[in-house]
C-alpha cells in the first residue's frame, strides 16, 4: 500500500536554502529522504540550510549557483547527480517576483525572470527526464507556479507570464512522459509570506513591518498562505501516496478561479 514517506528518495532541491525551498526540503527530512542536493545563490544561507536539515538518516548537501546563468541547469544538475548517485524526485521552488507592468516592463528583467521562473525549471526538467531514461526510472516532479499564472495582477504581468510558462510546461512534460512513469505537477501558489516577499513588500515596496496583518485582514481567512502548506502538499505529490496524479496544477489560495 502506497503511504507517505520518501524513504530512500535522492531530491534535488532548487531555492532549497530559504522560503519555500527551505520548507519544503525540511518537509522531505521529516519523510525520511535518504539525500537532498538544494540550491540557491548564497554560500552562507546554504550552509545554514545545511546544518538544519541534515539528520542521522538524511544527508543534505549545497550548490551554490545563478540559475539566471544559462548553463547552470545541467551544472546543477550533473553536481548533484555526482553528490547523490542520480535524482529520483525534482522539485523546482526558486524564483524571483520582480515586478514589470505593459507600462514599465524593462527587458532585462523580462529576461532574468524567464531565465530563472521558467528556462532553469525546463533544462532542470529536460535533465532528470534524459536520467531518469537512461536508467529505466520512475520519478516525479514537482514546480512552484504561481496563481499569477492564470493573469496576475497588472504590476507582475511578466512574472505572471513566467509562472504561466512553467504550468504550461508542467502539463507538456507529463503528458510526454506518462507512459515513461515520470510524474509532472505543479503547485499555483497564492500570496505567502516568505523572505523574499518580505523584502519586496516592507522595502521596496514601502509597506512597512505590518503588512502582513494589513494585508490578512482584508482576505477571506484573515491570514497568508504558509509556507508549511505548500511543503505538505509537495511532499504528498513526490510521495508513492499520489498514485497515479500528474499533470495537475493545484490551486493552493483562498479564493476559487472563475468565481465571482
Amino acid at each position: 500500500m502506497n503511504d507517505l514517506s520518501l524513504k530512500n528518495k535522492r531530491i534535488l532541491i532548487t531555492g532549497g536554502s530559504q522560503g519555500v525551498g527551505f520548507a519544503i526540503a525540511k518537509a522531505c527530512c521529516n519523510l525520511g529522504a535518504q539525500y537532498l542536493t538544494i540550491i540557491g545563490r548564497d554560500a552562507n544561507k546554504g550552509q545554514a540550510a545545511v546544518n538544519q536539515l541534515s539528520t542521522k538518516t538524511t544527508k543534505v548537501t549545497f550548490f551554490s549557483a545563478d540559475l539566471a546563468d544559462k548553463n547552470a541547469a545541467n551544472t546543477v544538475f550533473n553536481f548533484a547527480c555526482q553528490e547523490m548517485g542520480g535524482v529520483d524526485s525534482l522539485v523546482n521552488a526558486a524564483g524571483i517576483t520582480t515586478r514589470g507592468s505593459f507600462l514599465d516592463g524593462k527587458l532585462e528583467d523580462w529576461d532574468q525572470l524567464f531565465a530563472i521562473n521558467a528556462r532553469a525549471p525546463f533544462f532542470l526538467m529536460q535533465a532528470f527526464i534524459r536520467q531518469a531514461l537512461d536508467v529505466s526510472q520512475a520519478g516525479s516532479i514537482v514546480n512552484i507556479s504561481s496563481m499569477h499564472a492564470y493573469c496576475g495582477l497588472p504590476e507582475v504581468a511578466m512574472y505572471a507570464g513566467s509562472k504561466a510558462a512553467v504550468s504550461t510546461l508542467t502539463k507538456n512534460a507529463a503528458n510526454a512522459h506518462l507512459q515513461d512513469r515520470i510524474r509532472v505537477n505543479a503547485i499555483a501558489m497564492g500570496w505567502a509570506v516568505t523572505p523574499a516577499e518580505q523584502d519586496m513588500q516592507a522595502n521596496k515596496l514601502g509597506k512597512g513591518k505590518n503588512w502582513v496583518e494589513d494585508t490578512a485582514s482584508q482576505l477571506p481567512l484573515k491570514r497568508l498562505l504558509d509556507v508549511s502548506e505548500v511543503a505538505n502538499l509537495t511532499v504528498y505529490l513526490l510521495s508513492d501516496m499520489s498514485g497515479l496524479q500528474t499533470g495537475t496544477i493545484i490551486d493552493l489560495e483562498q479564493k476559487v478561479i472563475g468565481s465571482i
